[in-house]
């Protein structure tokens, strides 16, 4: 049913003005009784959905999973390898934050069991960072990278975002060459979006000066995946490059649409079987987890049990994320029949517009297509 863990650890030392995710301040005995109420809810997951199918990555998002404690996740690694099956060496992944982690605490959290860190870096502008509401400095970043490797750490990645407030190209192209500087094994570029709800959604409009154009984010995708490949990364991923041997195994596994069970409040997960595929998500109410895991019951919503059509298009567009696209042999094996039958005049359409390319064995995207990639999802939905 699941090969994969996500555990939402929703506390930050400060909410960015950007971010949508759910998360919140908090001190060290709200972190604790979270940290409980998690052990819990493994227990009670474990009994309702078994032991998975063999764990093959597990995650730590948030929010920023380095306010835990060193002890905090060995705990929760310790109660999860006790409770699911896990594989001989799981990739186990923590996000972080430059300049909360020193080089004691990071050795701490690889001697726990980390053994792949994450870090958000967004940019090495200085300014760019402050207008971003980030906490750390170019110079901590560099600090935290160092440290990280000193503590252990050989398969590290960092996060970056452009089309940032009153940002340029060729200041876009400083963090790239500062990213590379770093010489990490995996970068993950995203592009702004502004979000509903944020500090970022009052103080920015679709029309504000201050934000790059359709042109310019296209021009800042074009050159990161330019100067990234030239580099020797694989852009194996519309948002990811990593080195050879450096891909997330964990996010991989999404896009492959690996059954993954998500623990902590706002968590998805998807459970597969040969009979039908569900997904569900946890209550991102505190409260409401809270009470419910310690009364016995999974706060889980929005279950939905798959269609045929929704499973084959889910499929459809989160394989296309990936660099080499889909194999046709892959869909028939799922789905009994050949998506070239099913999504003909879809194929013609998107491949005529230059966004996909189409053999007799596989289907893949452009750059440009990467680059327009909503648009050809949105041709698979049901």
């Amino acid at each position: 049913m699941f090969t994969r863990l996500y555990l939402h650890i929703p506390f930050c030392q400060r909410k960015c003005d950007y971010c949508s995710f759910v998360s919140m301040q908090a001190n060290q005995h709200s972190i604790e009784d979270y940290v409980v109420t998690l052990l819990e809810e493994m227990r009670l997951v474990r009994a309702t959905y078994g032991a998975g199918d063999g764990i093959d990555s597990i995650y730590f998002g948030g929010g920023t999973p380095s306010q835990l404690s060193p002890h905090q996740i060995a705990r929760l690694l310790e109660q999860s390898s006790l409770l699911f099956k896990w594989k001989a060496r799981p990739e186990i992944t923590l996000e972080a934050n430059p300049g909360t982690v020193d080089a004691q605490r990071l050795a701490d959290f690889h001697a726990a069991g980390i053994n792949r860190l994450s870090l958000g870096v967004q940019s090495f502008d200085n300014q760019l960072l402050s207008r971003l509401g980030r906490i750390h400095t170019e110079q901590q970043v560099v600090n935290t990278v160092s440290a990280a490797r000193m503590a252990g750490f050989d398969n590290l990645g960092i996060d970056l975002i452009h089309s940032l407030p009153g940002q340029t190209l060729d200041m876009w192209r400083s963090d790239l060459a500062r990213a590379l500087q770093c010489e990490t094994d995996h970068i993950s570029i995203y592009g702004l979006t502004i979000e509903e709800g944020t500090p970022f959604a009052l103080r920015y409009t679709e029309e504000s000066p201050l934000l790059a154009d359709e042109d310019l984010s296209a021009a800042m995708f074009e050159t990161a995946d330019t100067l990234l490949t030239a580099a020797g990364y694989e852009h194996y991923e519309i948002a990811n490059y990593a080195r050879h041997g450096f891909r997330s195994r964990h996010n991989s596994g999404y896009w492959k649409r690996d059954g993954y069970l998500g623990l902590g409040i706002a968590a998805h997960s998807l459970l597969r079987d040969e009979t039908c595929d569900v997904r569900f998500s946890t209550t991102s109410d505190l409260d409401e987890y809270t009470t419910a895991i310690n009364g016995g019951i999974l706060p889980h919503h929005d279950t939905i049990s798959l269609s045929r059509e929704e499973a084959m298009a889910e499929f459809m567009y989160l394989g296309l994320r990936l660099k080499e696209g889909i194999e046709f042999r892959e869909f028939e094996s799922n789905f009994g029949c050949s998506p070239l039958k099913i999504y003909a005049a879809t194929f013609d359409l998107l491949s005529r517009a230059g966004l996909l390319t189409v053999d007799k064995t596989s289907i893949k995207l452009t750059l440009r297509g990467m680059l327009l990639s909503n648009q050809v999802f949105s041709r698979f939905l049901p």
